[in-house]
């Protein structure tokens, strides 16, 4: 295909291509690592993308109306950054040059910049495709409030084999089929071809079955050199009322000694290996060395494609009322912190709720009052009592819906939040917190992201019961724990839980855990909602003389109370100090931690569950009453007493450590 520029000169397709390839492989040589399999095959589509569909504005990279690209297949990282490079974000040579070395702009795999055209951090495959879902997800409810006229963007995702293997793009594939999200175009560079060989070896899907029977559209692309056929399919998906996945056809490597083979996924390329690609491609065997006529022409196209983009939107906007003016400015902005301070609990006359319980009224509260706020539940709406009334319910006829029935998908469901988080929205979401081993990479990617997005746990601790070893965790507040960036609380009452709700409200960034038990416990006298942002304060003083601290949290707060009122009819002069968030209580000043927990007192932990979160405040493993193995079925106190954590058997073992 040759354009014709204002000036008469013909735009030449192959040769920006071939400069993309040329700086992508001169990155990879540079460090000495990097990917060039995928950046020599797959150029051409990238370039189509940018050059002749992609909404953007280099001027304005956080534009709301613009198109997403995710780049699911990160370790094609050095393509995605020479197409960056030459359609005018904020890069130089330099910062290409500078590949996958420390504090550079262009890391091993993309991470989020938006400022340079970067709109999520991939690499663990599967997880882009899957939060792109939840982009789409955002831009379709954006255009159902505000009109088409006004928000219609595309989220544009290129994966790889290795995506399509991953059991969470099966996951994202089908949720996204299911809610008809037509702005979701998906590039597969199919090659054939991963790390360890043949990519038959294991992966026969029939893509196109797959893709169709889960409610998609799909094309084919024979020739992925063709640009013209590339773009003719790009503009058929546009068109589409479904998801579109468009399988390009590419050969691994393209123009490189072992171009079709496994060698070149992950190569590092020697002096003789690229001299040998650029003379194939036609190009100067100079590193680095782009012509100014193939950046002039890519951008030329970028621009005069794009040039009226941003002034449309802001007249457009500017007609809109006040009100909504309002709502999507919040969005634009990414603006999420919300204010709690009108809140008012709703206390039960009886004095005993389950956390549960307690987390729904104020989650209704916030959902109903507050328009970025939505999520939903992996088919455990009913056990976790996340759902919403009021909102209605997000599906394929109702894109206003908050209430999102993730089914049993908890994977892909941790990235919908994350890619509903991307565009602006506060999003949420609920299962058991055993099941948040299903979840792990996508959850560690909201801690990556710095994402503000709340995952409600129930069900947290042994007391589960009858369930069995299954249902009950034992690992899992610890593993959350060990996570960088990422807030765990566990609550010991309602009075805590409208805390932990406050305090991760006015938070702007960083995921949250809420970690709730199933039981129904007393409402104390003497829990603080306002304790809660502390981490942790003193739920039960000593009368006089203090002779041993208990530390605790969830439900075992309660179990700390009874022990130590037991303690002091026998002269044991008791403190117990709820701790609802280890983090937090750490983050705090000497002067506070020294006033919780003094330096020189005998202090015992009691947390039905991992001993590894506590290492940091307690040094002697024996002063840990925790679990450090598996569950088993039975009735609450049954559990408890097996391992343990009954009034009886905790009121023994305290009373020997601290006598």
């Amino acid at each position: 295909m040759r354009l014709i520029k204002n000036n008469d000169n013909p735009i030449n397709d192959l040769k920006i291509v071939n400069q993309l390839r040329c700086l992508g492989i001169d990155m990879i040589h540079e460090s000495g690592s990097g990917h060039p399999g995928i950046v020599l095959d797959a150029a051409p589509t990238l370039y189509t993308l940018y050059a002749k569909h992609l909404k953007f504005d280099v001027n304005n990279p956080n534009f709301i109306n613009r198109d997403r690209f995710i780049m699911s297949a990160g370790h094609g990282s050095a393509l995605l950054y020479s197409t960056l490079y030459m359609a005018g974000f904020d890069f130089e040579l330099e910062d290409l040059k500078s590949f996958r070395k420390v504090d550079s702009k262009t890391p091993g795999h993309p991470e989020l910049n938006t400022s340079i055209g970067i709109d999520m951090t991939t690499g663990l495959l599967g997880q882009g495709f899957a939060t792109a879902v939840g982009i789409s997800m955002a831009e379709a409810r954006l255009e159902e409030e505000f009109g088409k006229d006004l928000i219609n963007f595309n989220t544009y995702v290129l994966c790889s084999d290795g995506d399509l293997e991953e059991g969470i793009s099966y996951e994202a594939a089908s949720l996204a089929g299911n809610l008809n999200l037509n702005k979701l175009i998906v590039l597969y560079d199919s090659n054939d071809i991963s790390i360890d060989g043949e990519v038959k070896n294991t992966f026969t899907d029939n893509i196109e079955l797959r893709f169709t029977s889960l409610g998609w559209n799909y094309i084919k692309v024979s020739d992925g050199e063709d640009v013209d056929m590339i773009s003719k399919a790009i503009t058929e998906a546009k068109k589409s009322v479904k998801p579109t996945l468009i399988e390009i056809k590419t050969i691994i490597g393209k123009y490189s000694k072992d171009e079709g083979t496994n060698k070149i996924h992950s190569a590092s390329l020697d002096d003789s290996s690229i001299s040998y690609i650029k003379e194939k491609l036609n190009v100067r065997d100079i590193p680095f060395n782009v012509t100014t006529d193939s950046i002039e022409d890519f951008q030329f196209m970028i621009g005069e494609r794009n040039c009226d983009l941003v002034s449309n939107f802001e007249e457009k906007f500017n007609l809109l009322d006040i009100e909504k003016q309002e709502k999507l400015q919040q969005i634009i902005d990414c603006n999420y912190k919300i204010d709690l301070k009108d809140f008012i609990y709703d206390k039960p006359e009886e004095d005993m709720e389950s956390l549960r319980d307690a987390s729904s009224k104020v989650l209704s509260y916030i959902v109903k009052n507050n328009d970025i706020v939505m999520g939903g539940s992996a088919d455990l709406f009913a056990s976790t009592k996340t759902y919403v009334d009021g909102v209605g319910d997000f599906s394929s006829k109702n894109y206003l819906g908050k209430n999102i029935f993730f089914g049993v998908r908890e994977h892909v469901a941790a990235a919908v939040i994350n890619g509903l988080a991307l565009v602006g929205y506060r999003s949420y979401l609920g299962t058991f917190l055993a099941f948040s081993d299903y979840m792990r990479p996508a959850l560690r990617m909201s801690a990556i992201l710095d994402l503000p997005v709340t995952y409600i746990y129930t069900h947290d601790s042994i007391s589960v019961g009858e369930d069995g070893i299954t249902h009950e965790p034992v690992e899992h507040l610890a593993n959350l724990r060990a996570i960088p960036n990422l807030e765990v609380f566990r609550p010991c009452d309602s009075n805590e839980v409208v805390g932990v709700y406050k305090t991760i409200m006015k938070k702007e960034h960083g995921p949250s855990v809420i970690s709730l038990s199933k039981t129904t416990l007393p409402i104390l006298e003497t829990t603080s909602s306002s304790g809660v942002e502390l981490g942790a304060y003193i739920v039960k003083k000593e009368a006089r003389k203090l002779d041993g601290i208990i530390i605790s949290t969830g439900e075992e707060v309660h179990q700390a109370i009874e022990v130590s009122k037991r303690l002091n009819s026998k002269g044991l002069d008791i403190r117990v100090v709820s701790m609802p968030s280890i983090k937090r209580f750490l983050e705090q000043d000497d002067t506070y931690k020294e006033e919780i927990i003094p330096v020189g007192i005998k202090k015992i932990v009691i947390e039905a569950g991992s001993s590894m979160s506590w290492n940091r405040l307690i040094f002697n493993p024996k002063y840990i009453i925790s679990l450090d193995e598996f569950g088993c079925s039975g009735s609450r106190d049954d559990v408890y007493k097996k391992y343990g954590f009954d009034i009886d058997s905790l009121e023994e073992k305290i009373e020997k450590l601290l006598k």
